[in-house]
């Protein structure tokens, strides 16, 4: 095991002991607080490692053998939810770096703040997209901005 998965490992071990069984981040508390910043922290590991797990499962399949249907119909039906698969193992691997990004921003002190202008991003909005990096308004302003530059 390398030396960043025994230390997510225990990042999540620690996060449970904090955090309990059933805490959920609630707006009554201080926001990004140490309870808050470990949920956040925990959820972005588990999810990390359930991306890898899939991918995982995705090489063994890949491995097992080419596609052997006889029939030209099943087998042209097998590659396409092949590709489909690997356009999704695609999509989750850009989403690990967004991941890990987000848990380099907690360690700074930096998450769970609007990167364009430092307000509060939201719990709810967090606990949605827990990757998010702008304010629902600033990504907003941000995509109406990137469809007028796409039109032009």
């Amino acid at each position: 095991m390398s030396a960043a998965a025994s230390k997510e490992i225990e990042i999540v071990e620690n996060a449970r002991k904090l955090l309990g069984e059933n805490y959920v981040p609630s707006d009554d508390e201080d926001y990004m607080n140490e309870r808050q910043q470990a949920y956040f922290q925990m959820l972005l590991i588990e999810w990390k490692r359930s991306i890898h797990d899939a991918a995982g499962q995705t090489l063994q399949s890949l491995a097992d053998g080419p596609i052997r249907e006889a029939d030209l119909n099943d087998r042209a039906s097998s590659e396409t939810d092949w590709g489909i698969e690997l356009r999704t193992r695609d999509r989750q691997r850009k989403l690990v770096g967004k991941i890990d990004a987000a848990l380099r921003r907690i360690e700074e002190g930096e998450y769970g703040y609007c990167q364009v202008t430092g307000d509060p991003i939201g719990l709810k909005r967090l606990i949605a997209r827990p990757v998010a990096t702008m304010t629902v308004e600033a990504q907003e302003a941000h995509e109406r901005r990137e469809k007028v530059s796409r039109d032009d």
